[in-house]
């Protein structure tokens, strides 16, 4: 990952990335999804709400034989992936506090979450054979953009 894949007035827009955290792909995109057009203090309340297990994340792709929570259908708790994804937005609204906008008028534009490399490791296994044991990672992006 080189870069932000949009482009937005630097005047108007606060950016933040993280690179290859260890979370889970398909649930950094699910919670992505979750997020996306939402202001800041907003996103930043469901994310706690996912960590504290109060708030399900729907899963609309891989939800085969996931349990349904209530209003939500199939669904479930990404802890891991909600810190990592809230540390991130954190870092924009510090940056967009740090440029001189109002937080409470920010909202997240984009919010992408790409493969990242992928740490390759093993679990050992009975009469000296190992089984392949990787480590997934994400690259996050989130660009926050003020509205009036």
């Amino acid at each position: 990952m080189k870069g932000y894949t949009a482009i937005l007035d630097p005047d108007t827009s606060a950016k933040a990335i993280g690179k290859e955290i260890p979370i889970s792909p398909k649930f950094a995109c699910e919670v992505c999804n979750m997020v996306r057009g939402l202001k800041i203090n907003d996103a930043i309340k469901i994310l706690e709400g996912i960590v504290s297990l109060k708030i399900p994340v729907p899963l609309k792709r891989y939800n085969k034989r996931v349990s349904h929570k209530q209003g939500v259908g199939p669904g479930r708790y990404p802890k891991k992936t909600a810190l990592a994804i809230l540390n991130v937005i954190k870092g924009v609204s510090a940056n967009a506090e740090y440029k001189g906008f109002n937080v409470d008028s920010m909202v997240i534009q984009t919010i992408s979450a790409a493969r990242g490399k992928v740490t390759s490791g093993h679990m050992p296994r009975a009469h000296g054979r190992a089984t392949q044991w990787n480590q997934e990672t994400v690259n996050l992006e989130v660009i926050a953009k003020e509205v009036k």
